[in-house]
């Protein structure tokens, strides 16, 4: 709870993304697509200003103090923009207004460590929609709590505060040649070419597990 309160936290909203794991270690993973930006703190403390604002006499004033408020969450989110864009990986970055970036993602590299998009600290950016992690076994897990309601919550209920999820449209793709050790695709891993394995999850706001598979490397 900390970080979400000096963070902000990234959201999926209509997207593509695909990771290919090799066997061999290397990988690439893409997403296409927008990103919302929401302000915890700003939304945890959302109904108490509009209750406020709500009660005020002066409109005029109230108004005001939403104008400007609009015009400081430009800022921020064009300083967000220009932030992401720094990193390696991102081809392009393009906010569109209302909170929400289009963004064209791709890295590819080995995995000799954990991967974690998004994570930013200029732009103090949270909650990450894929983690992928090494384990000591030879084994790497894939989970990609951004594409589902998820069961961490991770504030998403708290008061004054809209679900992350509401508005994620899209459909993430694990490419492998790798050994499955498990998965919770709900169509399980189909045949892809030359031998490869596909697991593919549709990311709505119904969805409630986050994509997971462990994978065995070489």
């Amino acid at each position: 709870m900390p970080l979400l309160l000096t963070g902000c936290l990234l959201t999926p909203g209509k997207f593509s993304s695909r990771l290919t794991v090799n066997a061999d270690r290397s990988f690439t993973f893409s997403y296409q697509g927008e990103v919302i930006a929401l302000d915890p703190d700003k939304a945890m403390s959302g109904a108490m200003s509009d209750a406020i604002e709500g009660a005020a006499k002066n409109k005029a004033e109230a108004a005001k103090n939403r104008e400007a408020e609009g015009r400081d969450n430009a800022a921020k989110n064009a300083a967000l923009a220009e932030a992401l864009g720094r990193e390696a990986g991102y081809r392009s970055v393009r906010y569109l207004g209302g909170n929400r970036f289009l963004i064209d993602y791709q890295l590819s590299g080995t995995l000799s460590h954990g991967f974690v998009f998004p994570f930013n600290s200029d732009a103090g950016a949270i909650f990450p929609f894929l983690s992928v992690e090494l384990r000591a076994n030879g084994t790497v897990r894939v989970k990609a709590p951004g594409f589902a309601a998820d069961d961490s919550g991770l504030g998403r209920d708290a008061p004054g505060m809209n679900r992350p999820a509401s508005e994620v449209d899209g459909v993430f793709v694990i490419d492998t040649d790798a050994e499955i050790v498990s998965q919770n695709s709900e169509d399980g891993a189909t045949a892809g070419t030359e031998g490869r394995r596909l697991l593919s999850w549709k990311a709505t706001p119904l969805t409630r597990d986050a994509p997971t598979a462990v994978l065995r490397l070489k």
